[in-house]
């Protein structure tokens, strides 16, 4: 019977993965890394002999159990004679985050059935940041009132399934809702373009009074038939698992423009087309040093990404977005946001209010 340690034996993950595991004799050693365990297939820790002893978890083998370590690619070591499971090669540094990793376990499990373990283990970011997503979700709104002013409640989902999942995926509901009038809608089918969340920051350079936009290809307006696919657009990307979207917004602007920014200002947040789309967006103003020579190619060869970044004065910006010449609705927002808070952030920068 395998043995498990790590974040196997975190009650997060082995209540769920094998509930009637009983604790055995620990293991003569200890852990490193980990902090993606159970959340990307490379990232169960390393262990080192020796120095302490670890806990551990004797379990026959459960179908869930099976399943999950299949998806994982998670491997049985040999260990002082004993089938060792939860153990893998990262040593790098972080935090493990179990609630994170429980919900994705969950997930796979009961919303990925009929997926090959080789198909789920190649969508793994992408599912991992979805469920990121959601989990993100739940946390942002959970002061907000779930049921209706007279403590009925206003929606049901009765079924569920995801005709397509590739790079992103779509999920098919089948939802009803209690109506404004009070009664209950019939069901309804909705299909929904499920991506995870992403970051988006306009670089802002208050001294100067500079932004800077990017320019690159969109393959969306050439489904639609748009004799126009290249944009000008704001850094941005996918917030990915174990990161947060301010993280990501610092990521995305080294990968996409070479430039660091030394503060980010929160902008409107919001959802870019809550009708089909899934799709949440944390919108930022991040302050950056922007001199002329600040321009130039980016993006990640391996995301096939071709950018090209352009530093233009911000009244610029503002005359382009109210002649309706930026048709990307996150630069736009931004745009608008910051012609009516530059005068604030200025202030709050210590900076002259006058540019």
């Amino acid at each position: 019977m395998p043995v498990l340690t790590g974040p196997l034996g975190d009650p997060s993950l082995r209540e769920r993965l094998a509930p009637q595991a009983t604790a055995t004799a620990p293991l003569n050693g200890r852990l490193v890394g980990g902090a993606l365990a159970g959340i990307a297939a490379e990232g169960f820790p390393a262990f080192l002999p020796g120095g302490s002893q670890l806990p551990a978890w004797e379990t026959p083998w459960t179908p869930d159990l099976s399943r999950y370590a299949e998806i994982f690619a998670l491997v049985p070591r040999q260990l002082d004679g004993r089938e060792v499971l939860g153990i893998g090669d990262d040593r790098g540094e972080g935090a493990w985050q179990p609630q994170l990793a429980a919900a994705i376990a969950d997930w796979l499990l009961t919303r990925q059935q009929d997926r090959s373990a080789a198909d789920i283990r190649r969508r793994l970011p992408l599912i991992a940041g979805w469920i990121a997503s959601r989990l993100r979700a739940g946390i942002e709104t959970a002061d907000l009132p779930r049921l209706g002013p007279d403590g009925e409640e206003r929606v049901r989902l009765t079924g569920w399934s995801e005709p397509y999942a590739d790079h992103f995926s779509v999920e098919s509901l089948v939802l009803r809702q209690r109506r404004h009038r009070g009664d209950w809608s019939p069901d309804m089918l909705r299909a929904i373009f499920v991506s995870g969340d992403a970051t988006v920051v306009l670089p802002w350079d208050p001294v100067r009074d500079h932004v800077l936009l990017i320019d690159q290809f969109r393959p969306g307006p050439v489904a639609r038939g748009d004799r126009q696919p290249w944009f000008y657009e704001t850094v941005a990307g996918r917030v990915d698992a174990g990161e947060t979207p301010e993280q990501a917004a610092l990521r995305e602007a080294i990968e996409e423009t070479g430039i660091t920014l030394d503060r980010l200002i929160p902008g409107p947040h919001h959802y870019s087309s809550p009708g089909a789309m899934a799709e949440f967006l944390y919108l930022y103003v991040g302050i950056a040093d922007l001199p002329d020579d600040a321009a130039g190619f980016g993006g990640l060869a391996s995301e096939d990404e071709d950018i090209r970044s352009h530093v233009v004065p911000r009244v610029e910006l503002t005359r382009m977005a109210m002649a309706g010449e930026i048709r990307n609705g996150p630069l736009l927002s931004l745009a608008l946001w910051l012609e009516i808070g530059a005068a604030r952030i200025r202030a709050e920068l210590g900076l002259p209010v006058a540019g």
